[in-house]
């Protein structure tokens, strides 16, 4: 416990109080030894960075709690399924920068719930660098991170028939292997219509 509290750069007292508040999980046990490893410093830094960014215990400890109990990365990203996304790792300190003063466990669940985030150990694994990037400047520009991820539902809703409806297409006219193989037509089909459709709506508010 002493050199864990050293290398985290805080007392043992302190150290006792997380663990009696539950921020960090307890120590592997042998016999009378309690084992600390690099998890649970790397939680107490994780702690350190966000109550420098004006966290209070009681909100860490309740993102703490929606990260141990959110999906982890193998459900997330799944097991051998396609994709063209590129995941991100982050810390807990690098997403709350990320979106400074919306990272509440409210819109965690709301990004877990969604297939957006996920955990590997003391790291956040956002599933799609695209989708992180906007959302994210979304949030810069004024928009609350709550309104954000309710819109990413209802787009979800709306991507999930198109996906049906260009897999219905394709599937009648061919092997299921043409899936993989078509998939960006139907990527630039939906970014083509979408710009078009705020053409149409810029053009109605001119």
């Amino acid at each position: 416990m002493e050199e864990l509290a050293r290398l985290a750069g805080i007392t043992v007292r302190t150290l006792r109080f997380y663990r009696e508040r539950k921020l960090i999980p307890p120590p592997r046990r042998e016999g009378r030894i309690a084992w600390y490893d690099d998890h649970h410093l790397a939680r107490l830094r994780t702690i350190s960075a966000l109550l420098e960014r004006g966290h209070t215990l009681s909100g860490i400890a309740e993102l703490a709690e929606a990260l141990d109990q959110g999906r982890d990365v193998a459900d997330l990203l799944g097991v051998g399924a396609p994709t063209e996304e590129e995941p991100v790792r982050l810390t807990p300190e690098e997403l709350a920068a990320r979106f400074e003063g919306e990272v509440t466990p409210e819109n965690l669940g709301a990004a877990m719930e969604l297939g957006y985030l996920g955990t590997d150990g003391d790291e956040i694994v956002h599933i799609s660098r695209r989708l992180l990037d906007v959302s994210s400047t979304l949030v810069r520009e004024g928009i609350p991170l709550a309104e954000v991820l309710a819109a990413a539902g209802r787009v979800r809703e709306h991507a999930d028939a198109l996906a049906e409806l260009f897999t219905e297409l394709v599937l009648r006219h061919g092997p299921e292997e043409d899936l993989q193989r078509l998939r960006p037509l139907a990527a630039g089909v939906v970014a083509a219509e979408l710009s078009l459709a705020l053409d149409r709506r810029l053009r109605k508010r001119a």
